[in-house]
C-alpha cells in the first residue's frame, strides 16, 4: 500500500487579551500533491545503461543529479531497463489501464459513502477526496489550520469491512485542496470500498471541515517488460514542473559483437586488438567503433538488414581492417589524443537503407561495394598503388580529365555536431584563408553525422576543404577486361599519361628477368634517380630503382619478387616526373569486354596534412611548364555561310597543335585596323562577314603554366569576300513541252551567295555554233538562285545561263545548251519583218536610239547634249562625241510600220535577234597607246547590256483609230489580234557599254488548219457553203459524197477564205440534190 501525498500542517495558537491587535491568518500549508509516470523508450536493446548514473539523465535539461552527489530534483523515482529478451527483463511497476468514476458525495459523520467494484482485473483503486477548504475563525479573528479525520474500509465479496486507510488531514487551505489514496486489491470480488468521517460534522460557521469523496480510479497494471527494448520509467512530483519536462539520457548504447581479440576502452568506446584476428567473435559489448556498429546494423533481423544481407556475405575482415585504422588514436587539436572515427548517434526514425548505410560509411571515410561474392568496404586510408595504367593498356581514347571550378570551391566548413556537455549542437568553422583571400569566402555547410567530438568535427571540416581543394580533379578512362576485372574500388592507381606529363613514361613489357625488364620503347628515359614500377605474376605492383638502361633494356639495382609477364604494364618515374596517383571510385562494365574506371586524385600526404598538421608534399607529374613552341601549319580557308537569311563570308583558320598547350591566344586585324584578340582551346576559329582585302592573323601557344610561345604561328591572307565569282552553271538542259514553251534544267547552284538571294540568268542567241553570252539576250526574266528549272519559249539557237549572286558577281563563263528545231508543220508566213533589210535601214521611230552607219546598227544614245559637250566651242577638242557624257540607260525602237491581219487571228510570232557589245572610244583604230601599255584587252562589263522585244495588238481596223493593248516581252509566242505593231527595248548598266542591234525582225506565222462538216444536202441547184470559221486566205476545199449515180459529177465555185460553191449534176447535166461531206485545209482562224 502506498499514499501518494504530503502530510498536514499544525494548528493556529490561541491568544489572551490585551491591547488592541491585528487578527493574522496562517499560512496555506496544504497544497494538492500529484505526480507524474513517464515510460521512455531510449533504444533498441541490449544496452551497456546510463553512462553515469543518475547524473546522466536531464530533465529540462537539468541533470537529475550533480557530480558532487547532491540532487536537483526531490521525489522523483527512477527505473532503468537495458533492454534484455523476454526472460531477464523486469517489467516497470507502472499503471497501466486507469478507469475513472465519479462519487461526488459530501461525506457526513453519521453516513458512510459506499461504492462496489465489480471489474475482477482491477488490481488496486485510489480514492480521491476533495476538501473545499480546511481553516478555522478564532474569537480574536484569526485564520488558523484545521483538521478531519476520515477512514476508508475494503470489503471483499461481502465478507466484512476492513479499514485500510486511517488519515487526518491537518493544516491550512484557503481553497480547493485534493489528495489521494491508493489500495491493492487481493481479494475475491466484488469489492466495497467504504468512506467514513470520523472526526464530528461542525455546526460552527467559523469551522470550515467539510470533505467530499469526489471520485475512484479502478487501476490495472500493465505487466509488459518490453523485450529488446531499452526503457526508462520517471515518476515525478509534479508540484515542481509546469508540465511534464523535457527528458534526455546520456547512455552507453547497443552491445554489438566485436572480434575475440578486441578489448573496449570504457571511456571512450575505442577498440583495441590484441595479436591477430582468428576470425572469430566474442561477447556483444558496448563500443563507439563505426565498422563493428556498421556490421551490426547490417547483420541484425530484428532492426537492421539482417533478413538481406546474411552474415556470410560481409568481409569481415575488411571491416577488421577498418576497426583498426578508426580507432588509431590521432591529436585532437587541443592537445590531446582521441580515436580517429567515433560513431554516437541515436537512430530514432526508419531510413532509407541505401542513406542509411551510405551515413554510417561516412563516419569512418568508407566505400561499401560487392566484389568476389561478398560486401566489402574499401576505406580512403593510406594504401600503395595496386595497378599501373598507361596508353599501353587502356583504350584508344586515353585518358579524360574533369574537374570543377575554382571560384566555386568551397573554403569555409561550417561543421554542426553534438556537444555532449551542453547536450546541443554547436558549430566549428573551418577556413582555407589563402583561398578565401583569391576568391572570397564560399560556404559550405555539413552536419556530421554520429559526431559529438569537436576534435573530429574540426578534422571533418579540414577533410572537405582539403577535398575541394586538391582532390576536386577526376579521370576516367576505358580497358580490357585483364584490367577490368582485378580493379576494385578503393584501390589506388598510378596512371602515366604522356598527354598530361608531356613524354612517354610508361608502356609494354616484352621479355623480362627479375632484374632486367625489356620494355617496347625506351627512348628519352635514363637511370640517374629514376624507378620503374611493374605488375607482377599475382597482381601486385612493385618498384625498383634503375641501375641502368641499354637500349629498350632497363636493368633494377634490387631484384624483383617475381619476374613480370610478357604484355604486362610498366611504369618509369623521377624525382622530377611521378606518374599521377588517383583513388578508384567505381568500374563499369561496358560491352562484356571493356570496362570503364573512373577514379578520384589521390595524395598519400593528405591524411598527416589533416590529422597532424604536416605540409602536404604535392606530386610533379609533368614537364609541361615549359614555354610551348608555336603552333605550326596555320592555314586560313574562305568560304560563306548563312547569316540570318543572307549569304555572307567568313575566314575558317585552322592549325596543327603544338606539343604540352593548354590554350592557343588568336590575334587578327583586318588590313590596318585594330587587333583582335581572345584565348581558345580548340585548334580552329572562324573570323565572320569578311570583306575583301588584307587579313593579318597570329596565333600563340599557350603552355600549361599560361605562358604563351615567345613568337606566334603568323598568316597573312588576302580574303575576296563576296567579290569572288560565283561557279557555272551544270548540267543544263532543255526538255520541249510543245511547240511554244519547254523546261531548262540545270543543277543546283553550290554557292551559298547564289542559293541565298542570288539569280540564274537565262539568255538567248540564235547562233548555233559560236554564241557568246554578250552577244545574246534576256529571255525570261531571272530564276531565283535557289531554282533549278524554269520554263522558257522554244527558240532555235542556243540557250545560256549563268549564276549571279546576290552581290552582283556572276558567273565567268556561260553554260549553253542548243536546240536546232526540226522542220515545223506546214504554217504560212504572213509577214517577215526584217528593220535591218529596210531602206534605209532601221527606218522606224527611235526613243534615246540612232542608226551608226559606220557600225550598220542600232545603239543607244550617249548621257549628254551636243551642244553640252563643248562648253568652249571647240569640238575639234573632243575626242569622240558618241560617248560623252556615257551611253544612257535605255533606249526603244518601233518599228516602222503596222501590220493588219484584216480579221482577229491567233498569230505566231517570234523575235530574230543579233546583237554585240560595244565600248565607245575603246576602238583599236581609235586607242594612241602602245599595245603593251594597254590595261587590259578584254573589257569587263560586256554583259551588261540587253535587248528585248515587245509586241501589242488590237482588234480594231488599224486603219481606223484603234485602241492597242500594252506592250508585252515575247520571244516565241502566239498572239491574239489584228493589228499588230512591234518594238525593242535596248538597256545597259554601265555608262561605258553600249549595244549594236545587227538584225532586228519578226516572224509572224499561222498554222495550217482543217476544217471538215457534217452530212449536207446540196439540193437540186448550187449551193452556197460558209465555212464555221473564216481562214486568213481561200483554203484547198475536198467533198465526200454519200449517194451519187453512174455518171454523176459535181462543181466547186467561188472559193474564198469565207465559204464556196457547189452543185451536183447528172450525167445528162441536170443540177440534182446529193448528200455531202466536205473538208477545207488552210491557215488561219479567224476569231
Amino acid at each position: 500500500m502506498t499514499i501518494i501525498g504530503a502530510g498536514g500542517g499544525g494548528g493556529g495558537k490561541g491568544g489572551g487579551g490585551g491591547a488592541a491587535r491585528t487578527p493574522t491568518t496562517a499560512r496555506d500549508s496544504l497544497n494538492s500533491t500529484q505526480y507524474a509516470q513517464v515510460i521512455d523508450l531510449i533504444s533498441e536493446g541490449e544496452i551497456a545503461g546510463l553512462k553515469d548514473g543518475f547524473k546522466s539523465i536531464f530533465l529540462d535539461n537539468t541533470p537529475l543529479q550533480n557530480t558532487d552527489g547532491t540532487f536537483n530534483f526531490q521525489n522523483v523515482t527512477i527505473y532503468t531497463r537495458n533492454g534484455t529478451d523476454r526472460v531477464n527483463q523486469d517489467t516497470i511497476p507502472f499503471a497501466g489501464i486507469q478507469d475513472t468514476r465519479a462519487v461526488s458525495v459530501t461525506v457526513r459523520n453519521d453516513g458512510p459513502v459506499t461504492r462496489t467494484i465489480t471489474d475482477s482485473q482491477t488490481e488496486a483503486v485510489r480514492v480521491t477526496i476533495t476538501v473545499p477548504r480546511l481553516e478555522r475563525i478564532t474569537n480574536e479573528g484569526d485564520t488558523v489550520g484545521e483538521s478531519v479525520r476520515l477512514q476508508i474500509a475494503i470489503q471483499y465479496n461481502g465478507g466484512g469491512f476492513t479499514t485500510v486507510i486511517d488519515d487526518t488531514i491537518s493544516g491550512r487551505s484557503g481553497d480547493l485542496y485534493q489528495r489521494d489514496y491508493e489500495v491493492a486489491l487481493s481479494g475475491a470480488f466484488p469489492v466495497d470500498v467504504r468512506v467514513t468521517r470520523i472526526t464530528p460534522d461542525s455546526n460552527d460557521l467559523r469551522t470550515a471541515n467539510e470533505f467530499s469523496w469526489s471520485s475512484y480510479t479502478e487501476i490495472i497494471y500493465a505487466k509488459l517488460n518490453y523485450p529488446h527494448s531499452a526503457l526508462v520509467g520517471i515518476r515525478i512530483d509534479a508540484e515542481q514542473f509546469n508540465s511534464i519536462p523535457s527528458r534526455s539520457y546520456r547512455i552507453r548504447g547497443i552491445k554489438v559483437i566485436v572480434p575475440s581479440n578486441a578489448t573496449v576502452d570504457q571511456t571512450n568506446g575505442r577498440i583495441t586488438y590484441a595479436g591477430v584476428w582468428n576470425g572469430t567473435f566474442g561477447a556483444a559489448q558496448w563500443t563507439s567503433d563505426p565498422a563493428w556498429i556498421l556490421y551490426d546494423l547490417l547483420t541484425s533481423t530484428r532492426y537492421g538488414f539482417g533478413e538481406h544481407i546474411p552474415a556470410a556475405s560481409l568481409d569481415k575482415f575488411a571491416f577488421f581492417s577498418a576497426s583498426q585504422y578508426a580507432s588509431t588514436l590521432v591529436p585532437d587539436g587541443f592537445g590531446g589524443q582521441e580515436p580517429r572515427f567515433s560513431c554516437n548517434t541515436n537512430i530514432q526514425t526508419q531510413e532509407d537503407a541505401y542513406k542509411l548505410i551510405n551515413d554510417m560509411c561516412s563516419v569512418f571515410r568508407v566505400m561499401p561495394f560487392y566484389g568476389i561474392g561478398s560486401l566489402t568496404l574499401a576505406q580512403d586510408k593510406p594504401t600503395d598503388p595496386a595497378y599501373l595504367f598507361t596508353l599501353a593498356n587502356v583504350t584508344e581514347e586515353g585518358f579524360s580529365y574533369s574537374s570543377s571550378s575554382l571560384k566555386a570551391r568551397p573554403n569555409v566548413a561550417v561543421v554542426s555536431y553534438l556537444d555532449l556537455t551542453l547536450r546541443d549542437t554547436v558549430f566549428e568553422v573551418v577556413e582555407d584563408a589563402e583561398s578565401i583571400a583569391k576568391y572570397g569566402a564560399v560556404k559550405t555547410e555539413i552536419s556530421a553525422f554520429a559526431c559529438t567530438s569537436r576534435g573530429q568535427a574540426r578534422r571533418i571540416g579540414e577533410w572537405i576543404l582539403y577535398s575541394e581543394r586538391y582532390e576536386n580533379e577526376t579521370i576516367s578512362f576505358s580497358v580490357s577486361i585483364d584490367a577490368g576485372v582485378v580493379v576494385r574500388p578503393g584501390q589506388v592507381i598510378e596512371v602515366a599519361d604522356p598527354v598530361k606529363a608531356g613524354a612517354r613514361r610508361g608502356g609494354r613489357i616484352t621479355a623480362a628477368t627479375t632484374t632486367a625488364i625489356t620494355v617496347d620503347d625506351a627512348t628519352g628515359l635514363t637511370a640517374a634517380g629514376a624507378q620503374l614500377s611493374v605488375i607482377l605474376p599475382d597482381g601486385s605492383v612493385e618498384k625498383r630503382a634503375i641501375n641502368s638502361v641499354a637500349g629498350n633494356v632497363i636493368t633494377v639495382a634490387v631484384a624483383y619478387t617475381a619476374a613480370p609477364n610478357a604484355n604486362s604494364v610498366w611504369v618509369y618515374e623521377t624525382s622530377n616526373i611521378q606518374p599521377s596517383t588517383w583513388r578508384v571510385l567505381g568500374i563499369a562494365e561496358q560491352d562484356g569486354t571493356n570496362y570503364t574506371v573512373s577514379a578520384l586524385s589521390y595524395n598519400a600526404g593528405k591524411y598527416d596534412y589533416i590529422e597532424r598538421d604536416q605540409p602536404l608534399q604535392q606530386r610533379d607529374i609533368t614537364d609541361l611548364n615549359i614555354t610551348p613552341a608555336a603552333p605550326t601549319n596555320l592555314n586560313a580557308t574562305e568560304i560563306l555561310y548563312d547569316g540570318g537569311g543572307i549569304a555572307k563570308s567568313k575566314l575558317v583558320v585552322d592549325w596543327q597543335p603544338a606539343v604540352a598547350v593548354k590554350d592557343y591566344r588568336i590575334r587578327w586585324r583586318y588590313e590596318p585596323g585594330n587587333w583582335n584578340t581572345f584565348n581558345i582551346s580548340r585548334l580552329d576559329f572562324e573570323i565572320l562577314d569578311t570583306s575583301p582585302g588584307i587579313y593579318t592573323i597570329e596565333v600563340y601557344a599557350i603552355g600549361a603554366n599560361l605562358r604563351p610561345s615567345t613568337e606566334p604561328a603568323l598568316l597573312i591572307v588576302q580574303a575576296f569576300g563576296k567579290t569572288a565569282p560565283p561557279a557555272d552553271v551544270n548540267g543544263v538542259s532543255l526538255v520541249a513541252g510543245d511547240e511554244l514553251s519547254g523546261i531548262l534544267n540545270w543543277e543546283r547552284a553550290v554557292d551559298l551567295d547564289v542559293l541565298l538571294g542570288g539569280k540564274v540568268l537565262i539568255r538567248h542567241s540564235t547562233d548555233l555554233v559560236t554564241a557568246t553570252w554578250e552577244e545574246s539576250q534576256d529571255l525570261v526574266p531571272a530564276a531565283a538562285g535557289s531554282q533549278t528549272q524554269k520554263q522558257v519559249p522554244i527558240l532555235e539557237g542556243s540557250y545560256l545561263l549563268k549564276f549571279e549572286d546576290d552581290f552582283g558577281n556572276r558567273s565567268v563563263n556561260a553554260t549553253a545548251v542548243i536546240v536546232d528545231l526540226p522542220t515545223p508543220q506546214p504554217r504560212f508566213l504572213v509577214k517577215n519583218y526584217a528593220e535591218d533589210q529596210e531602206v534605209p535601214p532601221f527606218s522606224g521611230n527611235v526613243t534615246g536610239m540612232y542608226y551608226d552607219p559606220e557600225l550598220d546598227g542600232i545603239v543607244i544614245d550617249s548621257g549628254q547634249l551636243i551642244d553640252d559637250m563643248a562648253t568652249d566651242g571647240d569640238f575639234d577638242a573632243l575626242p569622240s562625241i558618241d560617248v560623252i557624257g556615257g551611253v544612257n540607260p535605255a533606249g526603244e525602237y518601233e518599228f516602222g510600220s503596222s501590220w493588219d491581219m484584216g480579221s482577229v487571228f491567233d498569230v505566231n510570232i517570234r523575235r530574230r535577234f543579233v546583237t554585240r557589245p560595244l565600248l565607245p572610244g575603246e576602238l583599236w583604230d581609235d586607242n594612241t597607246l602602245l599595245i603593251d601599255d594597254w590595261p587590259d584587252i578584254d573589257e569587263d562589263n560586256l554583259d551588261a547590256v540587253n535587248a528585248e522585244m515587245y509586241v501589242r495588238t488590237t482588234n480594231d481596223d488599224p486603219a481606223g483609230t484603234p485602241v492597242y493593248g500594252d506592250w508585252n516581252q515575247f520571244a516565241n509566242a502566239i498572239v491574239r489580234g489584228r493589228g499588230f505593231q512591234f518594238k525593242t527595248l535596248a538597256t545597259s548598266t554601265n555608262p561605258s557599254t553600249n549595244i549594236i542591234i545587227d538584225e532586228l525582225g519578226v516572224e509572224m506565222e499561222l498554222q495550217l488548219r482543217t476544217e471538215q462538216s457534217a452530212v449536207l444536202a446540196s439540193g437540186a441547184g448550187a449551193l452556197a457553203v460558209t465555212f464555221d470559221y473564216a481562214f486568213y486566205q481561200a483554203p484547198n476545199i475536198g467533198i465526200t459524197a454519200n449517194n451519187m449515180a453512174t455518171g454523176d459529177f459535181f462543181l466547186i465555185t467561188a472559193v474564198t477564205r469565207l465559204g464556196f460553191t457547189v452543185e451536183f449534176k447528172n450525167s445528162a447535166g441536170t443540177a440534182v440534190n446529193r448528200q455531202f461531206t466536205y473538208t477545207a485545209n488552210g491557215y488561219g482562224k479567224e476569231i
